[in-house]
């Protein structure tokens, strides 16, 4: 008799175990249906074409002249790991320079700037806003002034502070520099810099403003002079927001084509995958399976960058909720 009693009661206990299980699915389904428009756009506009893309990348497809689309399998991946296809080596190491030198930059720049904003003067909140605003300005307009109104050797802002400040010293105006034609890649390194420092400069902030101040009291009352604070603090607490902003930045400038686009059309030294990809497809090339093998690498590539970045962030989340 007990042991029916007991075996009525576990059945009753899977049966309650279920039942809230049943809830919890339903609830969980109710909570995500205003999503699913989102979810059901955001497949359509994205990863219909991704599917795509990876179908055209097995095949041989030309526009011009008109040819049927053939199916070849990898031989686009095997032309570019045998590196046959011209310049797609030259546009990898562009991207890689174009990327690194332009986050780690920016990154430095921001960490500067984070760092005078912690500080308290007047007009603080004017100096952040006007920070930030380069970060706010489109790609396309952000590479169009940079190239027309301060790198032009005409009447750019640089070129006439050489030709004009040395001449208020009576020395002789420096020779007028075409930046963007002698210095494609750096030109743009700049612009994205610009652009980019206030993003990496905000991130740096909240990381400055997120520490404890009864361990930065302590350690100026034990004597510890500011850069040993910053250097033996500040800067490893500050550890998981530059792998968050490089991560995030590396993420973004990788897949930069509108600065090299309007800057220097695609230039000797200044043609990353991106814009070589749109060389191949639309831009003249027509060889849309090549153009689609790029694509999917440099997907590919953002898909592992992106990953160490959720990593990242995940972590300084639990770090915080930890705190």
């Amino acid at each position: 008799m007990a042991q029916a009693v007991v075996e009525d009661q576990s059945s009753k206990a899977a049966d309650r175990a279920k039942k809230v299980r049943s809830l919890q699915r339903r609830e969980a389904w109710v909570r995500r249906i205003p999503l699913l428009p989102a979810l059901l756009f955001t497949i359509v506009v994205t990863q219909i074409p991704f599917v795509f893309s990876v179908w055209y990348s097995f095949t041989e497809w030309k526009i011009t002249p008109p040819t049927p689309r053939e199916f070849i399998g990898i031989e686009n991946y095997k032309d570019i790991a045998n590196n046959k296809i011209f310049g797609f080596t030259d546009a990898v190491i562009t991207s890689v320079l174009m990327t690194v030198s332009s986050v780690l930059l920016s990154v430095f720049l921001g960490l500067v700037l984070a760092v005078l904003l912690d500080r308290k003067f007047f007009g603080r909140g004017l100096v952040r806003t006007l920070l930030i605003t380069p970060f706010l300005v489109m790609p396309v307009v952000a590479g169009s002034i940079w190239r027309t109104q301060i790198f032009n050797a005409t009447f750019g802002v640089i070129n006439w502070m050489l030709v004009t400040i040395p001449t208020w010293f009576g020395l002789d105006p420096f020779e007028r520099i075409e930046f963007v034609s002698r210095y494609p890649l750096w030109s743009i390194v700049t612009v994205l810099v610009w652009q980019w420092t206030p993003f990496m400069m905000l991130i740096l902030l909240a990381g400055l403003q997120g520490q404890n101040t009864s361990v930065l009291e302590a350690a100026r009352v034990d004597g510890a002079s500011p850069s040993a604070i910053f250097f033996q603090i500040t800067l490893p607490q500050l550890r998981p927001y530059l792998e968050l902003g490089t991560l995030l930045g590396s993420i973004y400038l990788i897949q930069v084509y509108d600065h090299v686009s309007v800057m220097t059309g695609g230039g000797p030294g200044s043609t990353n995958v991106p814009y070589f990809v749109f060389q191949r497809s639309i831009g003249g090339g027509w060889k849309f399976g090549q153009a689609s093998a790029f694509s999917v690498l440099v997907v590919l590539a953002s898909i592992v960058i992106a990953t160490f970045g959720l990593r990242v962030l995940s972590g300084l989340l639990e770090g915080e909720e930890a705190a």
